[in-house]
């Protein structure tokens, strides 16, 4: 589908099954731009990538994948690709990609240590930042190119969404992985200890104060200092903390000398800042200083589809936790789970996988099992909901058609029709852990349909359990 659509925009296109078949095409000249699976037969990817990038520095790559995690986002960064496509993806968006690559002048520099460390670097540095929804697809791929940058970044999000995981994940892939990650809420110490967590002090410099004591961005000095809930940070500190931004210097209290310490802030919180300025609670320089990159953390609500693969991720390591067996979760109980609101967000849904884990008496977890607040969920409030998005999507798709129409398309089934059918797909699997026959079965169709349908959709390469 991708071929077709690139020959209609006007690229003459050539199409490999495997990195040593590119390789030898690559002896009688070069592709202006060239996409790749990270899952090949043979050489993968990323290793594909690496190479080129010593042999053929200015030859953009474009990584597909459809395993979109953290670390292939980061790992095609790192390894110098001009951009990263997770699957299932917008035929048009890859066109307008493979247009950008063209007319990018930016030569394309291989990682040097690429190759050496991917496989340590990937070994030690997971986290707990799942998902496949689009929002966390735009966090994972900015993660990826903020990799080699020590720039500033602000995190936005509701309690809850993970932005700490994020903060770890930025310092983890970034140049300074090998020095210290410090974390500090300034909203959780109260204001007349807050100056001193920060800049430390000196003995003797308030009651209370017997010895010398090294405040966070010391500690953080050649790594990175989280600092969590930063609107919250009183108005006095506001402006101690823009000096440090500026200057990189700063006095402890009660101290004479002049302290330099080197440190990458990423700065978070769940309010609007641009509402605290306004307000006159926050000050715009600071504002500015901090605002060099914003990233903006979903709500689960607003990434349901995450919810499955979330649960049996925290099921597990509950499990692994308590020493006792992983528990299931029947399609009914997932139904349920799906339509709550989750205002605690992943956090919430991580607590309740512990609740479940322990209090739950069998081995599958059913609707009956789950806590009262989450239980009141009905099927008939779930039909009502499903109504409501059935609604949404084919107003969305009259649209879509609209559209093509108006722009003289034709034939418009053979572009809907494999759309719809890779995303009922990706989600019958997700629901299922990747297991084809019970996706088979939620779908209506047969065993062997869904391995044809994975194939002729360019998702072979999933390798769901059987």
């Amino acid at each position: 589908m991708l071929e077709r659509a690139l020959k209609s925009a006007g690229f003459v296109v050539e199409a490999f099954e495997s990195a040593a078949l590119l390789r030898a095409r690559l002896r009688s000249g070069a592709p202006d731009v060239l996409f790749s699976d990270i899952r090949m037969p043979g050489e993968d990817g990323l290793s594909l990538l690496a190479s080129l990038g010593q042999t053929h520095p200015n030859l953009p790559i474009i990584i597909i994948t459809a395993h979109s995690d953290l670390d292939s986002a980061v790992g095609a960064f790192e390894g110098g690709a001009f951009d990263y496509l997770p699957k299932p993806f917008d035929i048009d968006d890859a066109v307008r990609l493979a247009q950008r690559a063209l007319a990018s002048v930016q030569p394309q520099t291989p990682a040097p240590d690429s190759e050496a460390n991917r496989s340590e670097q990937e070994s030690s540095t997971q986290t707990d930042l799942i998902g496949n929804a689009p929002a966390m697809q735009e966090i994972f791929r900015a993660i990826g190119r903020l990799a080699r940058s020590n720039v500033t970044v602000l995190i936005n999000g509701e309690s809850g969404t993970g932005k700490e995981l994020v903060a770890r994940a930025l310092h983890q892939h970034s140049l300074r992985r090998n020095g210290p990650f410090v974390a500090l809420n300034t909203a959780a110490i109260p204001k007349d200890l807050l100056e001193s967590e920060l800049f430390g002090h000196e003995k003797g410099a308030f009651t209370g104060a017997a010895g010398q004591r090294i405040g966070r961005f010391e500690q953080a000095h050649g790594g990175t200092l989280f600092l969590d809930e930063i609107g919250d940070m009183p108005m006095d500190l506001q402006t101690r903390l823009l000096r440090v931004l500026a200057d990189g210097q700063f006095y402890r209290v009660g101290g004479t000398q002049l302290i330099r310490t080197d440190v990458r802030i990423v700065a978070a919180t769940h309010q609007r800042l641009e509402d605290r300025v306004t307000s006159g609670q926050f000050r715009e320089d600071l504002f500015h200083r901090l605002n060099v990159i914003r990233l903006k953390l979903p709500a689960l609500r607003e990434r349901r589809e995450d919810i499955p693969q979330l649960l049996r991720y925290f099921l597990g390591r509950a499990a692994q936790e308590l020493g006792v067996p992983v528990k299931s979760i029947n399609p009914q109980a997932m139904a349920h789970l799906a339509q709550h609101d989750w205002p605690g967000n992943v956090r919430e849904l991580e607590n309740i996988a512990r609740w479940l884990t322990v209090m739950a008496p069998g081995h599958e977890i059913g609707s009956d099992d789950l806590p009262d607040n989450l239980s009141r969920f009905t099927a008939e409030g779930i039909a009502l909901t499903d109504d409501a998005l059935r609604t949404q999507w084919t107003g969305d798709l009259k649209r879509w058609a609209e559209g093509r129409l108006a722009a003289g398309d034709q034939d418009l089934l053979a572009i809907a029709g494999p759309a719809f059918e890779r995303t009922l797909l990706q989600a019958a699997l997700s629901f299922t852990g990747g297991h084809k026959q019970q996706a088979a079965a939620l779908i209506g169709w047969g065993r062997n349909t869904v391995t044809r349908k994975l194939k002729e959709l360019s998702a072979g390469d999933d390798k769901p359990t059987e």
